[in-house]
């Protein structure tokens, strides 16, 4: 069950020529493909590219009209793997996973398909996951590109360049005979706009064609004495054919050539942040009608040396708009200049900073110092004699109501001042939770363990208030990176990994090779039924039908499969009671060998996705429904909060002490609790306080629930005004 559906929105994949569509830019991408003539598709979910995915498994009616095979790949490798059938034949094929983990997993045959090229263009969507609103470690995939000479496109984020970019990145690849990769960066993802569709079209060369008229070439296979001829190909063939087919499509853009003596190169991905700066420095429209000359590299690799030497002529000074590091882009515009012997100041990371996104704010900063320094803005502060000798005689363009702007801004406080910060964690009702509560309470009696984390929704545990967790290597690799720490002692090493790291290859690098090295550590398999951290999507263990894949392979089996001996599985995670004695045992026990602990509970957040719209219906047909609430009784609370500090549950709070004689604020329970009961079980296991009740909340009741309410009401009033009596027999 993904996170959400594009059912009604893939219908758009259906308009022919000359139709408007409006929608996403994940939706954009599908279209453009179809339109391209692909062939078959692969991937693997990942932000932000995950929605690709989506949209893709929910188009197969439409995908099979055209004839194009679409396959979830187990892993990035497999993905990229799956382009090997454009290496023999005509057949167009495109792969999308995130960037750069999924090229990390997918570099080996990414590699290989690049060293013996392709027949059929191949396309490499990837999603650019760089700056601050990612989740891996920061990196991009220039230099990827770069590393195995493969086309890097960076299109500007809009739908008819992003669209007109697949449909180049097809022609290009087949022009060069080499695989294109296509970046598209979190908002070119979701921006929204319109385009003009064309036609669908299917491959004139099809699989069935393929299987059916088999084909070999040896020189395309990685083997000696070929690959020692792929590289000469590589430059002496596929690059001159490349740049010649950018420069003739003019895939590359100039905007506002002449209007200035100096000029901006940027990456197409960043056209919109740079326009918007510009705009607030009164020198650009929100049309993109530019003052300032701008050339934009649709293509980020590879450059164009005749297309900087036509933009450079004539000015004094070029800034280069790259994000990150290594500066790539600066230093082959700096060689690039150099052998053409263009004398031109260039300027980059000097003004701009050596890493991170580019946001508006940052990019508005340092073109503001690059436009001053060569007076083509006035300066805000008081112009010195010696800038008059960089620019004598030049047209100044004052700023358009920047600068008043910019002082109010000085006088607001810097946001991590002004906002607490708000670390990721669970969600409510997670069924991980438990897990590590688990090991917090076990942590209590054994000591701390060294704890190898994993990618997913559990990488949460090494933040409050669990704090568990040294290190983490890679999707799956929780096993992996506990390997080394395998060795006769007093305790055992303890790794984690999801159910969609496991599949992913935690199964091979993980358990198969605790296995084969004999390892007698514990591994803890998070089995929620989805690969819920990239949006819910079904894997080979989910318990839901699935209509187009196969699902319900346990993992119990597999693990057992490859050989390993002690296997638990915990069906229910919020039985904190269990969790803990099996994690007692796995860490204690005298039996050698791998143990391998799995804990099921099905992933709350998809839960609630299915199971709302289900009670919404029936209380809106009449029908009885039941629902189950956890609540704190404020006079019995002590205050203690051990509660939130061994669950964290975000509908776990603190509200005022009702006892005018206790200052300290006791625990209160908040509506978007979902009833997972852990918060109770927290309190019975970990032998704190009784002031945890369940309550039920009937919508609907039926006569019995009314008589039994009245019954109980009147029996609790009983009760109250007796202990009132009583209270008030013994009142000063």
């Amino acid at each position: 069950m993904a996170e959400r559906s594009f059912v009604e929105e893939v219908k758009k994949l259906r308009l022919g020529d000359g139709e408007l569509f409006s929608g996403e830019g994940i939706l954009a991408v599908t279209k453009a493909l179809l339109e391209s003539g692909v062939a078959y598709v692969a991937g693997y979910q990942g932000a932000p590219i995950s929605h690709l995915m989506d949209v893709l498994a929910d188009a197969q009616d439409v995908l099979a009209e055209h004839g194009i095979r679409f396959e979830n790949s187990a892993s990035e490798a497999t993905a990229a793997a799956t382009l090997a059938a454009s290496v023999n034949y005509p057949l167009r094929g495109a792969v999308t996973f995130k960037a750069t983990v999924g090229t990390n997993v997918a570099s080996d045959a990414l590699a290989n398909l690049a060293s013996g090229g392709v027949l059929g263009g191949a396309l490499i969507i990837v999603g650019e996951d760089y700056g601050e609103g990612s989740s891996i470690m920061q990196e991009r995939s220039h230099a990827f590109a770069m590393k195995s000479q493969m086309w890097l496109l960076d299109p500007r984020p809009n739908l008819p360049c992003i669209v007109q970019a697949v449909k180049d990145g097809f022609d290009l690849s087949e022009a060069s005979s080499t695989p294109v990769m296509l970046q598209m960066r979190i908002r070119a993802c979701h921006v929204h706009g319109q385009f003009v569709t064309s036609a669908n079209r299917r491959s004139a060369f099809t699989i069935k064609d393929a299987l059916e008229q088999p084909t070999r070439d040896l020189s395309r296979i990685v083997l000696p004495p070929a690959s020692f001829q792929h590289e000469k190909e590589k430059v002496e063939q596929r690059w001159p054919a490349a740049i010649r087919f950018i420069q003739e499509r003019k895939l590359n853009e100039f905007f506002a050539e002449d209007a200035a003596d100096v000029g901006i190169a940027l990456q197409g991905g960043t056209y919109n942040t740079l326009i918007r700066a510009l705009t607030k420095l009164g020198l650009a429209d929100v049309y993109g009608e530019t003052k300032i000359p701008l050339y934009v590299m649709n293509v980020a690799y590879p450059l164009v040396d005749d297309e900087f030497e036509r933009f450079c002529r004539g000015k004094r000074a070029v800034l280069v708009l790259e994000e990150g590091q290594p500066n790539f882009v600066e230093q082959n515009v700096a060689s690039i200049l150099r052998t053409l012997g263009i004398e031109i100041e260039l300027h980059g990371k000097d003004l701009l900073p050596l890493a991170g996104e580019y946001n508006t704010a940052t990019v508005l900063a340092g073109v503001r110092v690059f436009l001053e320094r060569y007076g083509v803005l006035q300066a805000q502060s008081v112009v010195q004699p010696a800038a008059e000798a960089v620019a004598p005689q030049r047209k100044v363009i004052p700023v358009v109501a920047a600068s008043s702007q910019s002082e109010d801004a000085n006088e607001l406080p810097a946001l991590d001042h002004a906002v607490h910060a708000r670390p990721p964690g669970f969600c409510t009702g997670c069924p991980e939770r438990p897990i590590f509560t688990a090991m917090k309470l076990v942590e209590r009696e054994l000591g701390p363990h060294h704890v190898s984390a994993d990618i997913g929704c559990h990488l949460f545990s090494i933040l409050p208030p669990f704090n568990l967790g040294n290190t983490t290597m890679g999707y799956g690799l929780g096993g992996a990176g506990a390997a080394a720490l395998n060795a006769p002692a007093g305790k055992r090493a303890i790794s984690v990994m999801g159910d969609g790291g496991f599949w992913h290859n935690g199964l091979t690098s993980g358990v198969a090779n605790a296995v084969f090295n004999r390892s007698d550590n514990l591994t803890v398999i998070v089995d929620n039924s989805y690969t819920s951290a990239t949006g819910g999507q079904d894997i080979l263990s989910s318990t839901a039908l699935n209509p187009t894949r196969s699902t319900g392979h346990e993992i119990e089996r597999a693990v057992r499969g490859v050989g390993v001996q002690w296997v638990r599985t915990i069906k229910r995670t919020y039985d904190l009671k269990a969790m803990t004695a099996t994690l007692r045992e796995a860490l204690t026990t005298k039996v050698k060998g791998p143990k391998v602990l799995i804990a099921q509970s099905e992933c709350m957040l998809n839960k609630q996705r299915r199971e709302k719209p289900k009670v919404r219906k029936a209380i809106a047909a009449g029908e009885r429904v039941v629902r189950e609430r956890f609540g704190v009784d404020p006079d019995t609370c002590t205050g203690d909060h051990s509660c939130i500090r061994l669950s964290g549950c975000p509908s776990l709070s603190i509200k005022p002490n009702p006892d005018p004689l206790r200052r300290d604020p006791v625990a209160t329970v908040v509506d978007s609790c979902v009833g997972c009961g852990l918060c109770g079980e927290v309190s019975h296991a970990a032998v704190l306080c009784p002031s945890f009740y369940r309550a039920q909340i009937v919508s609907n009741p039926t006569r019995i629930d009314r008589l039994r309410q009245r019954v109980r009401n009147a029996v609790i009033g009983w009760l109250q005004r007796g202990e009132a009596k009583r209270r008030a027999r013994y009142a000063f």
